[in-house]
């Protein structure tokens, strides 16, 4: 797979790969059951065409370009959407910077100078609701007036604990994480909710207490979900803590920090995914190192009981 970045800084194609392309368009955050169902299509399409498959998302997420103070949580980093297009067999993905430059693009533009001039997109495959363009202005219905192969699909629906069936959405992840329904979130994602990151260096506060942790760099600075749950870091039974550690003294900074349980080699330097499973608790402040301690030896055995409450069934 092959990754472009600024492609409209020029609106040219200088450099940029020439073959005909079937592409979809979107923010993809999160790449649940809606998104994998758009890129199955897509792979479908440029392989019965003889297309190049590609996609095309922004970075950052427009919302956080207008209305950072108010932008949804981030679901996944630019790094791991590239990680899920590679899985699903993409050939070539654009990420666009979304700046001043680009949120001016008018609709027309967008479709002749970017889809046709620079990428030569043929086909184009969106939500039945994208809209694109200076102030949103353009729609499905103009892809098709400017005679693009145009497939737009329908909305992924899912119904959960006998609910009727609603929407598959990004915005439904989020609220699901956010109330630590995280098997919820895994039906509508088609897997567990992940976070991948390096394991850096830390402050080796876990070891002093008795539980070294995998301190995870965390590229999510606003994530969906905060607090303590067991997790797996590739594949080994874990205990994590995700948000700014409140009862140690210092500068409060966002951490990923992961117990892995009856394991004790060096992860350092190791590129790990995360799945969160289950959530224990909120994080919360102690009155002390020892009420902390004493509580992560609870979580700890919380984390176990729950894996073998999962092997038990």
């Amino acid at each position: 797979m092959q990754v472009f970045r600024h492609i409209t800084s020029q609106f040219s194609p200088t450099s940029l790969p020439t073959a005909a392309c079937a592409i979809a368009i979107g923010n993809f955050d999160g790449m649940h059951l809606g998104h994998q169902a758009l890129l199955k299509k897509l792979t479908e399409t440029a392989k019965a065409l003889d297309l190049t498959s590609a996609v095309m998302t922004f970075e950052p997420h427009p919302r956080e370009f207008f209305t950072p103070e108010s932008a949804p949580a981030r679901l996944c980093s630019v790094r791991e959407k590239l990680e899920y297009f590679a899985a699903a067999g993409i050939d070539h993905v654009y990420v666009c910077g979304f700046n001043q430059r680009f949120a001016k693009v008018t609709a027309a533009e967008f479709m002749q100078n970017i889809l046709r001039d620079a990428l030569n997109a043929q086909s184009i495959l969106v939500g039945e609701d994208f809209r694109f363009g200076a102030k949103r202005s353009g729609s499905i219905a103009d892809f098709a007036a400017a005679k693009f192969n145009l497939i737009s699909l329908p909305q992924v629906d899912l119904a959960i604990d006998n609910a009727a069936p609603s929407r598959v959405s990004s915005t439904r992840v989020r609220n699901a994480l956010a109330a630590g329904k995280l098997q919820e979130a895994a039906l509508l994602l088609g897997r567990p909710y992940s976070m991948s990151g390096k394991v850096v260096h830390g402050a080796k506060r876990g070891r002093q207490l008795g539980f070294p942790t995998a301190n995870v760099h965390m590229r999510h600075e606003r994530p969906a979900l905060t607090g303590v749950y067991a997790v797996k870091l590739d594949g080994r039974n874990s205990v994590a803590n995700l948000g700014v550690r409140p009862t140690i003294a210092g500068v409060p900074k966002l951490m990923l920090e992961v117990h892995v349980i009856d394991f004790n080699a060096d992860l350092y330097g190791q590129h790990v995914h995360v799945e969160f499973l289950y959530k224990i608790r909120d994080e919360i402040k102690f009155d002390g190192l020892d009420a902390l301690k004493a509580q992560i030896t609870l979580d700890k055995a919380t984390a176990r009981d729950f894996f073998a409450s999962v092997i038990a069934t």
